[in-house]
């Protein structure tokens, strides 16, 4: 039996992040049951306050088949813990969603091999090209890539994945149809094509500042582990992790400048024990042997090619800058051009130092005053904006 009107019913009374699990236990997964249940039936399992029940009872099955005929009308589909497509990994959290509404391809939320990558909204050119390199790298080796939708980080995800025409699924904090950051519209519908837009918020519901810490939930529960690219002390991508964490999944992060504010947060996951990743088979290797059957045929990648794949995306935009400026474009490239704004403080002073002729590592730490570990990664920074090359011997010189 289609349980889809009950479900809607269900979830629209009780709100997104109500803790229903052993309520939905109880009755053996049949919404229908608990609609025809009465208040005290209900109020007697004592896992729903007095209020939650009210509310329940008070949400009426006509203004759920509103719903449904509005997501028919659409072409969007529901999806809830009855269908087939509802994602293995939510099934057993204690305030699963009990609606998922979908544009795009349902079938992409049934895949177990996948992992969020989430991150700042305001991040830098850096960590946007570290996620898409990332993201096109896991991509390649078959897993679907889940993230948020926004602005920063969670857009270069997506694109990581589109970039392999690889599946991309993109939680979004307010409910299908609304007029939500129009900028990215252009990159939901790409990902509505390879994958789909989900959202537990019934059509046209607005965002707000409480959707979204119930959005993140959805993103780290429905995969196997969260990777934070760029995230600063107070960032909304640390409730993701720290959900993750609650939820018995993985937590990964990638890391960054030690005097940068933007990467405190993720910083601070890898001191308190998440697994840095400085490759995309730091990731590969945690599930290497539970989906061995699909990494088999495939080759691991070389340690730098995060590094590779983030400066090919750095150079195609320099150019697209460049050619979107002729009086920048017409300017003689033989001449050492002043430092990029965007670098970190140790990264200007390295790339101040260096020139065309190599200089040893021992070289640039003696005249940078910076200690080894500030110098490899400010180094390192210089490399994937293309700014420098590693030569054999530890030197290094300028682009």
């Amino acid at each position: 039996m289609n349980y889809d009107l009950y479900w809607i019913w269900m979830s629209c009374g009780l709100g997104a992040g109500a803790p229903c699990l052993d309520l939905v236990s109880y009755y053996e997964w049949n919404p229908q049951e608990i609609y025809g249940s009465s208040f005290n039936e209900i109020f007697s399992l004592d896992v729903l306050t007095k209020r939650q029940v009210e509310k329940l009872k008070s949400f009426s099955l006509d203004d759920a088949q509103k719903i449904l005929d509005i997501v028919k009308a659409n072409g969007w589909k529901v999806i809830t813990p009855s269908s087939e497509y509802y994602p293995h990994n939510l099934i057993t959290l204690q305030d699963l969603p009990l609606v998922l509404y979908v544009e795009g391809d349902e079938t992409a939320l049934t895949d177990e091999m996948s992992v969020s990558v989430v991150g700042a909204r305001k991040a830098s050119d850096y960590g946007k090209a570290v996620a898409r390199a990332l993201s096109s790298a896991l991509s390649e080796m078959g897993f679907t890539i889940v993230s948020g939708g926004a602005l920063g980080i969670d857009s270069a995800a997506h694109q990581g994945a589109l970039d392999e025409n690889g599946k991309t699924v993109c939680v979004l904090g307010c409910g299908l149809g609304t007029n939500y950051l129009m900028d990215n519209k252009p990159l939901r519908d790409e990902v509505v094509k390879n994958g789909a837009l989900v959202t537990e918020f019934p059509p046209f519901t607005p965002a707000s500042r409480s959707t979204f810490p119930l959005r993140n939930r959805i993103i780290s529960g429905m995969t196997l582990g969260t990777v934070v690219v760029e995230a600063g002390e107070r960032s909304g991508s640390l409730i993701t992790a720290r959900l993750a964490l609650e939820q018995g999944r993985d937590v990964f992060a990638v890391p960054g400048d030690l005097v940068s504010s933007s990467f405190l947060g993720t910083n601070n996951l890898i001191r308190n024990g998440a697994t840095p990743v400085f490759s995309p088979n730091d990731i590969l290797e945690a599930y290497y042997f539970t989906y061995q059957d699909r990494f088999d045929k495939k080759e691991r990648f070389a340690d730098d090619e995060i590094i590779k794949r983030a400066q090919k995306y750095l150079t195609h935009q320099e150019t697209q800058e460049t050619n979107s400026n002729p009086q920048v474009a017409s300017v003689t490239k033989s001449v050492k051009k002043a430092a990029p704004d965007y670098l970190t403080d140790n990264a200007k002073k390295i790339y101040a130092f260096l020139g065309e002729n190599p200089s040893h590592i021992d070289e640039i730490i003696n005249n940078c005053g910076l200690s080894t570990d500030k110098t490899l990664s400010a180094i390192t920074e210089l490399e994937i904006y293309g700014l420098v090359t590693q030569l054999s011997g530890r030197h290094y010189k300028i682009n």
